[in-house]
Formats: structure tokens, C-alpha cells, sequence
């Protein structure tokens, strides 16, 4: 993904999209929408600092405190890696050719701490801007590491950009290189849910997909008050509209509102340019088809115009939808006509065989006949979602996913 920047376009609600600047768009989230460690708070246009991720840690209001200048030069502050030593608390990242009890400025990275205060907080334990930026590509490098399951990398990484985030907090910076921060970021939760998926032999899988999710929705909402904290009239950024669209995304399936409020009152706050965007239409239309059960649609939509990064979050809906067109088709059709899987392979989008496999998980049997072609019956009275869930099937007629 290109670096974010600011793409001038007209923006019919200009007005509106100024007055927003202030508003809080979600009120059970709040985030921080403040300026750079260099703003003067009595400045005109200052913007008091909203407390991101306040329920992951006890911290004072930044706004009756001094403001706190990062001196830590290294990923992580030289006392917390001498500490972490002593207590061999070092992930496999971390350790000095595979020593739990040695480490290096190059590969110790400052962990996430839940209960903090910017009283007790010392300058050189703090990373400024520079630093968080090189700490951020050094983590998002590993994250197609090979050498370890990615449930592993993602753990660590997980914890180590929630410390990034709470430090961008903590020194109330906002500004664009914090927003291509974010967005990055939130790309990572977003990719995790589909590299998830190919874990799904660990045990432990649903709680990491409840954590990755937890997060994603708050980098998310972070990244939103940031957009409008730094909005122009005139202008959105980049990549403003696909990272709206994520959260009408998150939308589809039963766990919806990710953050507590509904997409109606949401899109009042969205500027008219990311509405009217592409990526935006495709999510509204998508969600559209997912909810009138159109599976055709949704299937054809899906495949010519998904982003990968839209996709990642689309994935686990396509197996519903399947086992939607696949009780209708079973329902509706007639009990001595079966239906050819030739074709319910062009509907679904589906190789054959990982087809029969999908029909058999649904309760549902196929046969072939003399011709060799293969048949599903209808009006069979076995059919059901499989406990377990979906397991990953093809979608042939995807385009091609650029990452």
C-alpha cells in the first residue's frame, strides 16, 4: 500500500465535514485526536487528546499534564530489556541467538503494559515518532515469517503494536505519519483473520480471532477520529474510502456493530466523497446482497471487485452464503429432477470436488449416473450447517488479490 496522502477532490459537504472535525463518532470508543508532542495546546484549532483504548490501561488525562518529550532511541528503553533479561521474559524474536536470557537494542522490542501512567513515566522510556516508525516496519516484516507458526508471529506482534499504539497516544501525535501508522496497522488485524483461518488445528484459535477482531476495531476507530482530526475541506486521504469500507464489512453475519453504533447514524459522519467512492459502494452493495440472501450476487460481486484486503474480511461469509444458495436450491427444486453439480459449480464458484466435499458437510449426499455426470438430489430432509464450521473451499473466478 502506497503512503497514505491527501488526494484534493470537491467535497460538496465541506461545511459539514469542518464541523465534524470535533465530533466524537464513536462515543463507546473514544480515541486520541490531538496534536504532535510540538503543539502548542493553547493554539488555535488544538484538539484535546480522546483517550484511545482506555480500557486496556489506567493512564491520567494528557491534557492536565505536561507534555511528555520522547527521548528511548532504541525499540525498546534499556531498562525494561535489562529487566526482561533478568526475568527470561524474552519471546523467540527477541533472544540473542536463542538464549532466553540475552538480547540486543536490535531485536527487543517495548511490550504493550495495561495499567500505565504518563506521571511515572520517564522521557527515555518513551519512543518518539522516528523510532515508532522503524519499530513498526521492523514488526510488520515479520509478519511472513516461516520459521514459526503464524499464531506465534502474530502474538507478538500483536502485543508489540498495541505498545506502539499506546505510545502515539501517550505523546499525543496525530498527524499524517501517524495516520499511515494506523493504517498499516489495521492492515495487519485485517490480513490476520485470513492467515487465522489456516490455524484452525489450534485449540486456542477463537480466542486469538476474538483478540485480532477486539483490536482491529479499535485501531480502526483510531484511525477514523484521526482522518477527521486532520481533515481539510476539500480533502480526504488516500486511502480513506477502502478503510471505511472495512467497517461496513465487519458489518455482515450475526456479530455485527463492531463498535456499538449502527451504520445509519455512522454514515450522517462519513464525507460525501468516501460515500460515493468505489470502495465504499462495493461494501454497501455487498452487505446489501448478504442480507436479502441475493448468494448470486453476492458470489459474482465478491469475486470481480473484492480488494485483498476486503476479501480477508469477506472470506468466512462466502461458505454461508454457499450453504444459503445450497438450501434454497435443495428446498426449492424438484425431488426427480437432481440438480447437475456442473452447474451449481458455476453458481457457487467451486471446483467439483471440493463441491461434493461442501455438499457432504451439509448434511447433503451426491451420486453420478450412468453418464458419469454428478447430481445432487433434492428435497433431502438431512441438510445442516456443519458444527464445526465451514473448511476453507476454491472460489474459482476471483480475480486476482494484490496485497
Amino acid at each position: 500500500m502506497e503512503r497514505s496522502r491527501r488526494q484534493r477532490r470537491p467535497n460538496p459537504s465541506s461545511s459539514s465535514s469542518t464541523r465534524s472535525q470535533s465530533y466524537r463518532r464513536f462515543p463507546s470508543n473514544p480515541t486520541q485526536n490531538s496534536k504532535s508532542p510540538s503543539t502548542n495546546r493553547d493554539a488555535p484549532g488544538f484538539v484535546k487528546p480522546r483517550r484511545a483504548g482506555q480500557e486496556d490501561r489506567d493512564v491520567d488525562d494528557p491534557s492536565n499534564l505536561p507534555l511528555l518529550v520522547a527521548t528511548c532511541p532504541f525499540m525498546c528503553p534499556a531498562g525494561e530489556r535489562a529487566q526482561r533479561e533478568r526475568l527470561r521474559d524474552l519471546a523467540v524474536f527477541e533472544r540473542l541467538d536463542g538464549n532466553p536470557r540475552k538480547t540486543s537494542p536490535d531485536l527487543a522490542v517495548k511490550k504493550f503494559c495495561r495499567t500505565i501512567s504518563i506521571r511515572d513515566v520517564q522521557a527515555s522510556d518513551m519512543r518518539p515518532l522516528p523510532v515508532l516508525e522503524e519499530t513498526l516496519d521492523y514488526l510488520l516484516n515479520l509478519s511472513d515469517s516461516t520459521e514459526y507458526p503464524f499464531q506465534v508471529v502474530h502474538d507478538f506482534i500483536f502485543d508489540r503494536t498495541r505498545s506502539i499504539r499506546q505510545d502515539l497516544s501517550m505523546q499525543n501525535i496525530v498527524n499524517d505519519k501517524a495516520i499511515y501508522m494506523y493504517e498499516k496497522m489495521v492492515k495487519f488485524h485485517v490480513i490476520s483473520l485470513h492467515k487465522l483461518r489456516s490455524c484452525s488445528s489450534d485449540p486456542n484459535i477463537s480466542s486469538l480471532h476474538y483478540l485480532n477482531m477486539e483490536q482491529l476495531t479499535k485501531a480502526l476507530t483510531s484511525l477514523f477520529n484521526l482522518y477527521d482530526a486532520n481533515r481539510s475541506s476539500d480533502s480526504i486521504y488516500e486511502n480513506e474510502a477502502e478503510f471505511h469500507s472495512f467497517y461496513v464489512l465487519l458489518h455482515l453475519g450475526s456479530n455485527s456493530q463492531p463498535t456499538g453504533e449502527s451504520l445509519s447514524l455512522w454514515f450522517r459522519h462519513v464525507p460525501i466523497p468516501i460515500i460515493k467512492s468505489k470502495e465504499m459502494c462495493f461494501a454497501r452493495r455487498i452487505l446489501r446482497f448478504f442480507r436479502i440472501g441475493n448468494y448470486k450476487r453476492f458470489l459474482l460481486s465478491a469475486a470481480a471487485e473484492a480488494s485483498y484486503l476486503q476479501y480477508c474480511i469477506i472470506e468466512p461469509y462466502i461458505s454461508e452464503v454457499r450453504a444459503l444458495a445450497l438450501s434454497c436450491i435443495n428446498n426449492g427444486g424438484y425431488k426427480l429432477h437432481p440438480y447437475p453439480l456442473a452447474h451449481l459449480c458455476k453458481l457457487l464458484m467451486m471446483k467439483e470436488s471440493d463441491l461434493v466435499s461442501f455438499c457432504n458437510a451439509c448434511g447433503l449426499e451426491t451420486y453420478a449416473d450412468e453418464a458419469g455426470n454428478k447430481l445432487l438430489p433434492t428435497k433431502q430432509t438431512t441438510f445442516c450447517c456443519p458444527k464445526g464450521g465451514f473448511q476453507s473451499c476454491s472460489f474459482s473466478g476471483l480475480q486476482p488479490l494484490e496485497r
